[in-house]
Parts: structure tokens; sequence; C-alpha cells
């Protein structure tokens, strides 16, 4: 004989079972376990590179996506690109321009939710003067209390005249520019 459930036990078990569904809301980057790193082609060969000198605003609630809001300022000197020369070259007016645009802003307007933890979070990003809307794929891991959103993008150099003039082009330095980023945060 099979026996049904009566409507109301299973409202119970229903409310019951999302009520104990928590929200985690992250928010306040921790900049020391965040790194944002880089990679491209010189001559061929592949270059590794990173910025250390960044902060990052964020607020993302995990049953919330959609309302997740992310700010990150770079301050474009702090690059290291593997050497003191290569360093100060890219101050230069024909790569970043540090003397006049010294830092660079990514700012989200949108977060959509692919699944699994998998998120795609619109934005524009701002460059030598120059704003261009950009997406960046992420990956949430949540480890004790703790929020590490891992991304990853294809910038391309000639899109915010990052490399001009002699350096414009692939023929030295590839125009794709692959940037990769931890932001971690703690639990609110």
């Amino acid at each position: 004989m099979k026996r049904r459930m009566s409507p109301v036990v299973l409202l119970a078990l229903v409310f019951g079972w999302f009520s104990t569904a928590q929200a985690v809301e992250y928010r306040d980057v921790n900049r020391t376990a965040s790194q944002i790193s880089f990679t491209y082609k010189q001559l061929g060969q592949r270059v590794y590179g990173t910025f250390s000198d960044f902060e990052g605003a964020l607020t993302f609630d995990t049953q919330k996506p959609e309302a997740g809001h992310a700010l990150l300022k770079i301050q474009l000197a702090s690059i290291d690109a593997g050497s003191p020369d290569a360093n100060d070259e890219l101050q230069r007016a024909s790569w970043f321009d540090t003397a006049t645009y010294p830092v660079g802003v990514y700012e989200s307007t949108g977060v959509t939710p692919l699944g699994d933890n998998h998120f795609k979070i619109s934005g524009n990003l701002t460059i030598k003067g120059t704003t261009r809307p950009v997406d960046v794929d992420v990956v949430l891991k949540e480890q004790s209390g703790i929020g590490v959103f891992d991304g990853e993008l294809i910038l391309k150099r000639g899109d915010f005249k990052i490399g001009e003039g002699e350096w414009a082009g692939n023929s030295v330095v590839s125009d794709d520019i692959n940037i990769k980023f931890k932001m971690v945060a703690p639990q609110r």
C-alpha cells in the first residue's frame, strides 16, 4: 500500500529545507592573500608578470549573485614584468603612461550565474583613459568561511593603446595578454 504525504508535512519539509539553506555573503578583498598575474609572448617566448599594488571592493551574496558588485583598482606602476628595464619601459607614454594614468580600474555592471559556482561578471575596464566593456569568467571556491574568486581574461593591448608606435601589433610583443586573478574575501 502506497502512503501519500500530507500537504502540510510536504510544505513543512520544503519550507524547513529553504530556511536552513544559508546565504553566504563575501565582502572586502584581502589584498595580502589576493593576486593579479599575466602572461604574454615577447619574441615568441612566454613572459610572466604581476601587479603588486591593488585594492578591491566586493559585495557578493551566493543566494543573490545577480546583485553582486566588484571594483578593482590597480596601481599600474606596481608592474613586475621580470626585469627592472622592462618595468621602467612599461611606465612610459607608449605603454601605460603611468605619469598621466596611474590607475587601471575594473568595475562590474552585472553578474550572471552559470551554475556550479561559475559566474560571468560583466563590467568596464579603464586603462590609459580608454574604457571598454569586459566580461570575466569567474569560479568561486568556498574554503572555511573564505571565498576565493578565480578569474581569467584576455586583454587586447591595442584596445587600450598599450604598446604604441614601434611596439604596436604582434611582431615583438603579443597583442593578447592573458590576465589571471585570485581575489580572496572573508565571509560576512
